[in-house]
């Protein structure tokens, strides 16, 4: 007897796929893996690039240089590289919550902005981006950097990250999104598919979890469809920036 087919919801992991129940286990090893290495791949797996992409971020952002009281949320902000910009970029008044699901990138956050004197200007908290543990109405602004890809459901982590933000907040995102200039988008996909996994062998290890983030990114909605979703999760003024030929793109919505 054949077997009956089944009505599991499934999420992408690499080349297979896995129970939607099941990704956020395996994104919490991949991160397990990488987090202490995390930023050096990402030095080398764009060039130096992906800091000047945060520093948009955080420009866009444009923290309060003052004393007032500005509140951000930072989602997926693992090793705490957006954290140190915001609370760089800002005033005394700026505090930062870093927000994250796995702990070893908590870990790893934790140690680096305990170097640069700045944990009293950050809190760290585990908790996932579909179910934040946190009052509506909390927050200024709420930014996520190269997470959202890697939650199960996106329009709920984007229903969240406007519900726990003020009115009049904004929500800021950085992610991957698609190549737009012919030719290039060739040679990205083979530097991708080949050569981030070989990078990340030799640094970290394993390759693995880099063939993981590579079907990540080619598996993700690109910036239209990424801007619709946040208007269908109730975002206003919604608007993104491409940069580096589309490599990546910057999108921002208002809670109203």
């Amino acid at each position: 007897m054949a077997d009956r087919p089944s009505n599991r919801r499934m999420a992408p992991f690499g080349d297979a796929d896995v129970e939607a129940s099941e990704k956020q286990t395996m994104v919490n090893e991949v991160f397990a893996k990488v987090a202490s290495k995390y930023d050096q791949m990402n030095d080398l797996m764009s060039f130096g690039l992906h800091r000047l992409w945060k520093d948009d971020l955080v420009a866009m952002l444009n923290p309060p240089r003052s004393t007032r009281s500005f509140e951000v949320l930072d989602l997926a902000g693992g090793t705490g590289d957006i954290a140190l910009r915001i609370a760089k970029a800002g005033g005394s008044g700026v505090r930062v919550t870093i927000a994250d699901i796995s702990p070893a990138m908590l870990a790893e956050g934790r140690r680096r902005i305990g170097l640069e004197r700045l944990a009293q200007r950050c809190r760290f908290t585990v908790t996932n981006a579909e179910t934040l543990a946190f009052r509506s109405g909390t927050f200024d602004a709420v930014t996520i950097a190269f997470g959202i890809r890697n939650v199960t459901d996106i329009g709920r982590a984007l229903g969240e990250a406007k519900r726990v933000l003020k009115p009049g907040g904004r929500f800021l995102c950085l992610e991957f999104s698609r190549v737009d200039m012919p030719g290039v988008e060739t040679l990205y996909d083979l530097y991708s598919l080949t050569t981030i996994p070989a990078i990340g062998k030799i640094v970290t290890g394993d390759g693995q979890p880099y063939r993981y983030l590579v079907e990540s990114i080619r598996r993700f909605p690109d910036a239209p469809r990424l801007a619709r979703k946040m208007e269908e999760a109730g975002f206003s003024q919604v608007s993104f920036r491409m940069l580096s030929a589309g490599v990546v793109a910057i999108h921002s919505g208002w809670r109203t």
